[in-house]
């Protein structure tokens, strides 16, 4: 069976098992929202069930004592000088590095040498291999050898800052300067908070003389913000070849990775965890077609022929339909469920579209008018790439253009192959165009034609989406995830009860250094305890300039990791 067969089977296999899903339901009945109908099915089942704030209880006088210890504000300053002299270690990674033999990589040695001195008992206690001669993987172990460890994983560098965007920074990009709120510099949102975050609650927990039951290990690589497909990571899928070697498949209890915080939307404080990440696949689009002078023109030049076949992207978006499979279809049923500012037709739809698909039709209507909830749902594509032509006098003989897909958790790469084969068939027929398509023929290549049309992947063969992770009501690891999230918010502001933050599942629209790591655990979370900006899902400034972190949330995240690590350690879990 050729590639192409293979594909278009795939496709139909996947498309069967969604219509399936979504086919024989009850009709969309009204009924007033009003008492505790409010999101609830008619047999009573919550549509976002929730649990309860978990505070450690065999562990609970270290956490008790470690929480008034994080009050104080000789532990802040403590924080302040943990993060700030990591930030001031510039780790920029570039995407024409080489291999970990050139001398730029040495840039993270400073690092490690300020992670010894600077927590000197995490490096006294636990056991530490180096990677492929940056990676670091910290070994704690428990005095259960029979339990399965909890995986830790943040990584080392961060984007490089642009030269000419630095008289843009209120503080300088290496400064780690503290204005008295905030600590500004690259990298203390992503992902070195991630990491001093973790160690830091670890050298509390040493200091205050937990010993665990159950073992920890930190995972941190060095290469997690490449964005060049065709790049030969280095850092986790090193780590996650070791860790396989050591532990075996399906050996951690859960993983935790960067990932999206909290932060009030429609008028409720929501977390979202994300249980997912999408998938990614480049396609190149290449047009060959004869060469000459630019006076003696043809009907069509590669690049006008380019052009009419992008426009018939641009005109044939991805079919997005929202399913009740979807991490998102999970995320829309708490905000309808807990958000107040959501719409009443909204809840109402929500309500009804478990058991109705006129309901989820109706649903999804409304909610694909924000354009980035859809962009998280279905299929995406992006012309990010386009080329073609040498001289103004000169026809172009070829012309080339790539489109970014993020693929939807519901699909994969062969089936976005096919729907690009499938889109462009017309028009090759058209323009009298030969026609290959990932290694096959999609047109007749012995009949007389004008000139090609080629698709083939660019840089790599791309990414499936991410398994999901399971988030139902028995799985285990989201409720204790989801009980610690409460547990480490009411600490933090000296609160309690289970509504002050709700948890909803969630996806990851890029992907982190879990990708490699899905042969540990099925129970791979990407979520980090801060507050977002402006109501979106990161803190400020990740990614671009006058990046900053509230000392605050960045404390609150320190008590995060520790109730996690006390969690988990006295948890039920296999």
């Amino acid at each position: 069976m050729s590639q192409l067969s293979k594909a278009k089977a795939i496709a139909f296999k996947i498309t069967l098992v969604t219509a399936l899903a979504i086919s024989a339901s009850t009709c969309f009945v009204k009924r007033p929202l009003n008492g505790s109908t409010v999101g609830t099915l008619e047999n009573g089942v919550d549509l976002c069930p929730q649990v309860d704030e978990l505070v450690p209880e065999k562990n609970g006088v270290i956490w008790e004592s470690l929480q008034h210890v994080y009050s104080t504000e000789e532990f802040e300053t403590r924080a302040i000088d943990w993060l700030g002299g990591a930030v001031r270690i510039p780790t920029e990674t570039f995407d024409d590095m080489g291999d970990v033999i050139e001398t730029i990589w040495e840039k993270f040695l400073p690092l490690h040498y300020y992670l010894k001195e600077s927590f000197p008992l995490l490096h006294s206690n636990l056991e530490l291999t180096k990677v492929n001669t940056y990676g670091l993987l910290y070994v704690w172990k428990g005095s259960n050898s029979a339990l399965k460890p909890l995986l830790l994983a943040a990584h080392q560098d961060v984007v490089p800052v642009l030269e000419t965007t630095i008289d843009e920074w209120q503080h300088p990009p290496f400064s780690g300067y503290f204005d008295g709120e905030s600590l500004w510099g690259r990298g203390p949102c992503d992902d070195k908070s991630g990491l001093i975050g973790i160690m830091s609650a670890i050298e509390s927990m040493l200091e205050n003389g937990f010993k665990p039951t159950r073992t920890v290990v930190i995972a941190s690589g060095f290469d997690e913000e490449h964005v060049n497909i065709e790049y030969r990571f280095k850092g986790a899928s090193s780590l996650a070849t070791e860790m396989i070697q050591r532990f075996g498949e399906n050996a951690f209890a859960m993983l935790l990775d960067e990932g999206s915080g909290y932060g009030e939307v429609y008028g409720r404080v929501i977390a979202v965890p994300a249980i997912a990440e999408k998938g990614n696949v480049n396609v190149q689009i290449k047009v060959t077609s004869p060469g000459g002078h630019s006076s003696l023109l043809p009907p069509h030049t590669s690049i006008g022929m380019l052009a009419e076949l992008l426009v018939q992207y641009e005109k044939n978006p991805f079919e997005t339909h929202l399913t009740r499979g979807s991490p998102t279809y999970r995320n829309a049923q708490c905000m309808a469920r807990y958000a107040p500012g959501i719409s009443s037709s909204l809840k109402e739809h929500m309500l009804h579209a478990e058991h109705c698909d006129e309901a989820l039709r109706a649903a999804e209507e409304e909610l694909f008018k924000d354009r980035t909830f859809m962009s998280l749902v279905g299929t995406t594509q992006a012309i990010d790439l386009v080329d073609g032509g040498v001289k103004v006098n000169a026809l172009p003989e070829q012309a080339w253009a790539i489109v970014n897909h993020r693929i939807s958790t519901e699909s994969s790469i062969p089936a976005t192959k096919v729907r690009d084969i499938e889109l462009l068939k017309s028009l090759a027929n058209d323009f009298n165009l030969s026609y290959t398509a990932f290694g096959s023929y999609v047109s007749n290549e012995d009949a007389p034609l004008y000139g090609t049309l080629t698709l083939s992947t660019a840089f790599g063969d791309g990414l499936e989406p991410a398994p999901v992770t399971p988030s139902g009501e028995d799985a285990a690891p989201f409720r204790l995830l989801s009980g610690t999230i409460k547990a480490a918010y009411n600490s933090h502001r000296n609160i309690s009860g289970s509504d002050a933050i709700m948890v909803s599942p969630g996806i990851m629209s890029g992907n982190t250094d879990t990708r490699f790591y899905w042969k540990l655990t099925d129970h791979i979370f990407r979520y980090g305890h801060l507050e977002a900006a402006g109501g979106g899902s990161l803190p400020s400034g990740v990614h671009t300039v006058n990046e900053a972190i509230s000392i605050n949330s960045f404390v609150g995240m320190i008590g995060f990791y520790t109730t996690l690590v006390l969690n988990v350690d006295e948890s039920s879990l296999p």
